[in-house]
């Protein structure tokens, strides 16, 4: 199998660079069908000027390219272990040239591997069948919509919705819920593996396997596909919109399968994805590992154009912000307000929150702006190149920046997703802002990074190390300000009114 590890690279590097045409169609759609002017519409026409430069590029759509997980079928009698090995070797391989960040982390020590590569990472699933060929699918899936994973034991009392039942009416209530709890921390708009049954572990993992179906394919099951349409067309009536600012467009698709249970247990496993939906697969030929055939693309088909326009139209009315920034400028911004920052900035996430509870900070805080990241990074000579910059979910570090806020005098918080009280109540005491970002936008906020000037705490890894960059124009909406007005508790709110509704069948 010469060819092996060659085409197993370039099935990697598809699929992270390169969004499928069913999720491009349905995030056309659904740029099509949001109000223009608004947040979410704004945020969809960035999320599109992304998916072009990503393949412009060739470099990575959002910079968290998840934990590979490879869906391998073989004819019998071919030997899973080579191809295993060749998996390894073309994951190894992307990483080091950029379309993959080193996302493997050993759980004991905290010791990034830097390669993607440890205790059962890639994961990798195989299963025989009676065809000639190999088939490889692969999907790439971010932590932040894998930490929106969700499963249910019913029966069981769900927020706004009550008593849901071992029946598809409960089931029904559990996908609901499923997009709701998600909002802009999953990067919506999303979509949804579901699972009905089988037990937990498995059926997660046929959750995630419904993933690989496309967008627009209908469920050969009657009972399914009606309650799959149902779902598609109740969960845009929800109003998280896109990144959850509010809007028309919240899922973009739910694929639902059904197994065999136990009768003491009755699970609804859910694989919740974002709209970075990256999933790809080829055919190939079993003597000598080349690719035969492309699925879910056309190679030969031009790729279509996403852009509407110039990515983020200005209108004159944001507000520039240089740091080292002031209390008076945070205190005179509102939520709603676009600010574009030209200056210094410090990402900053897990270790380094976790970090600076016990040390003083390598940098000075004072006045900065704090961007939740973890980019992907590549050293040219003996300077460092981002590669992919987008925001990472921030609520995880809820615990931890009210602190950070208060101790360091930290002015603005960039993220994705929001914050919850601790920080809002931080924000107002000591005069800051939370700046929203648009998640999986990796390649636009990369091409705002005009230089990397240095990077602190690299022990940590590429993606938790605190990189010092210096950029220009990035673009952000103030979504919690300084005056105790959150975006994300106002959404959050009226979806679940929405919710709740949804919920009350005559």
């Amino acid at each position: 199998m010469e060819f092996l590890a060659t085409s197993l690279l370039e099935l990697v590097t598809e699929t992270s660079t390169n969004l499928p045409p069913d999720v491009r169609a349905a995030m056309s759609m659904a740029a099509s069908t949001e109000t223009p002017g608004t947040q979410s519409s704004q945020a969809l026409d960035i999320i599109l000027s992304n998916v072009d430069m990503a393949v412009d590029d060739e470099g990575p759509i959002c910079q968290d390219t998840g934990m590979p997980t490879f869906f391998v079928h073989t004819p019998v009698g071919v030997n899973q272990i080579r191809i295993k090995n060749a998996i390894l070797e073309a994951v190894a391989q992307a990483t080091k040239l950029g379309k993959l960040r080193p996302n493997s982390v050993d759980s004991l020590t905290g010791k990034n591997s830097g390669n993607n590569l440890g205790e059962e990472t890639p994961v990798v699933h195989f299963e025989q069948w009676e065809e000639d060929e190999i088939e490889v699918r692969l999907i790439l899936k971010g932590g932040g919509c894998e930490n929106k994973n969700i499963q249910y034991s019913v029966p069981c009392n769900l927020d706004h919705l009550g008593r849901a039942d071992r029946n598809l009416e409960g089931v029904r209530k559990c996908l609901l819920h499923a997009v709701w709890q998600a909002q802009g921390q999953g990067c919506a708009p999303g979509a949804l593996g579901v699972c009905i049954g089988s037990d937990r572990a498995h059926g997660y993992e046929l959750a995630k396997r419904q993933l690989l179906r496309t967008l627009d394919d209908v469920n050969p099951n009657p009972t399914l596909a009606a309650l799959e349409a149902e779902i598609m067309e109740e969960a845009n009536r929800l109003g998280v919109g896109a990144m959850g600012f509010g809007g028309k467009a919240s899922l973009i698709g739910c694929k639902i399968a059904a197994a065999n249970r136990l009768p003491a247990s009755f699970f609804v496993s859910v694989a919740y994805d974002c709209w970075a939906f990256r999933r790809l697969g080829v055919r190939l030929d079993a003597a000598s590992g080349a690719i035969t055939e492309w699925l879910y693309r056309d190679p030969a088909r031009p790729v279509e154009r996403m852009a509407r326009g110039e990515g983020f139209p200005l209108t004159g009315r944001e507000v520039i912000l240089t740091p080292p920034l002031t209390e008076a400028q945070m205190r005179a911004l509102k939520v709603g307000d676009v600010v574009l920052i030209s200056g210094e900035m410090f990402t900053g996430r897990d270790n380094v929150h976790a970090y600076l509870m016990k040390n003083p900070p390598p940098v000075d805080l004072n006045g900065a702006a704090l961007y939740h990241c973890g980019p992907v990074m590549l050293k040219e000579g003996d300077q460092w190149m981002v590669k992919a910059a987008g925001p990472t979910t921030s609520i995880r570090e809820e615990p931890y920046q009210a602190d950070v806020i208060k101790r360091y005098g930290v002015r603005a918080v960039i993220g994705k997703g929001g914050m919850g009280p601790k920080t809002l109540a931080a924000l107002k005491e000591c005069g800051a802002v939370y700046l929203n970002g648009i998640g999986g936008a990796a390649q636009y906020y990369a091409r705002t990074v005009e230089k990397v000037l240095d990077v602190h705490l690299l022990e940590f890894g590429i993606p938790e190390a605190m990189w010092h960059l210096k950029v220009n124009n990035f673009a952000a909406i103030v979504t919690m300000d300084a005056h105790g007005n959150s975006l994300h508790a106002d959404v959050e709110q009226t979806t679940g009114e929405a919710l709740a509704e949804l919920g009350t069948r005559a």
